[in-house]
């Protein structure tokens, strides 16, 4: 078998394939994936001239577990963007259920898509109320966003197609429209693997990247982009990129620890489990600093997976974006080693 670090599952190359060199351990797969339970999933849509959309599914406890809380937090870098269920993840610190991420004007449709999702799966979730986590970036310059080409089956198929284990990188799913930096962008994923006491764990991180200073773009346009990474903004500041005005950047970070240490909102409803207390192992704040340094190499390494594992795509009304040149990057690396 190919090596995952250096390759994705369609045979595509990483940015480890280019001699470029990243901080920190990988893990098995350098993927979200490597989190236990987090299972990934695409619906991509390219169709004719102008459809260059598609929607990316993320199942935190995998498609089996979305009734059991994770815990959660969200930062807005910039806001001029949307991820729905933030109202509650920033009064509870937990959110339930699967995550969504497609183009700015079909996110309602994937929010809908998770709710019919969960409804024939796991109807009990659905008794009382959902508040499904779907976030977006724009790709209105490669794909017809307008055409409302993303479905409430878009987002199912990709949800239903959600799998562990090595993860297809560029352009798949929420990514297959995006651009960064003026090249073809997308998604991408790493991992990195912390240790403390006894114990080892993974820090994953998927990007859905599409940002970029705001000059001129490839069509001579003024552009500038948005970022959904399910972690954070400090090592996209050091692949060269600054926030602005129209750049909506939002993240989103979660934990799978502590499996049943959070009671549902709909079990409390009905009264169940009164009595009984909620538990979470915590990490002492003082000994968070390698999982933070873990979570920035992990988002670098993500949005570099995501140039390189790409080739130049025409689009709606003729737009075209190229492809990161892979030959000229991996010559500047080599010649650095």
């Amino acid at each position: 078998m190919a090596d995952p670090h250096r390759t994705t599952p369609s045979g595509k190359p990483r940015a480890r394939s280019l001699a470029i060199q990243f901080a920190g351990s990988p893990g098995r797969w350098d993927a979200v994936t490597d989190v236990p339970g987090v299972e990934v999933g695409y619906t991509t849509l390219v169709e004719g001239d102008s459809v260059r959309t598609g929607v990316t599914a993320l199942h935190p406890r995998g498609a089996d577990h979305p009734g059991d809380p994770v815990a959660a937090g969200f930062f807005s870098q910039n806001g001029n963007g949307e991820m729905t269920g933030v109202s509650w993840i920033e009064e509870s610190g937990t959110f339930t259920g699967p995550v969504a991420i497609t183009n700015t004007h079909a996110v309602g449709v994937a929010h809908a898509g998770i709710v019919a999702w969960t409804v024939k799966h796991h109807p009990h979730l659905a008794d009382a109320w959902l508040l499904p986590v779907a976030a977006e970036t724009w790709d209105g310059y490669l794909n017809d966003i307008n055409g409302h080409h993303v479905s409430e089956a878009s987002t199912v198929d990709a949800l239903e197609a959600a799998a562990s284990g090595r993860v297809e990188e560029g352009s798949v799913g929420g990514g297959t429209g995006m651009s960064c930096y003026q090249l073809k962008g997308g998604s991408g994923t790493a991992s990195r693997l912390v240790g403390y006491g006894d114990t080892t764990y993974t820090v994953g991180a998927f990007a859905q990247a599409n940002f970029g200073p705001a000059t001129s773009s490839p069509s001579r346009e003024s552009r500038s982009g948005s970022c959904w990474p399910t972690t954070t903004r400090w090592r996209l500041a050091r692949t060269g990129t600054t926030g602005s005005h129209f750049s909506g950047d939002l993240f989103l970070a979660f934990s799978v620890a502590n499996q049943g240490g959070l009671s549902p909102s709909f079990a409390t409803l009905r009264g169940d489990g009164a009595g009984s207390y909620d538990h979470l192992d915590l990490i002492p704040w003082g000994f968070l600093d390698p999982f933070y340094e873990a979570v920035v190499q992990g988002v670098e390494e993500a949005v570099a997976n995501a140039l390189v594992a790409n080739e130049d795509m025409v689009g709606y009304r003729g737009h075209r974006t190229p492809a990161l040149p892979r030959d000229r990057v991996a010559a500047v690396f080599e010649s650095t080693r």
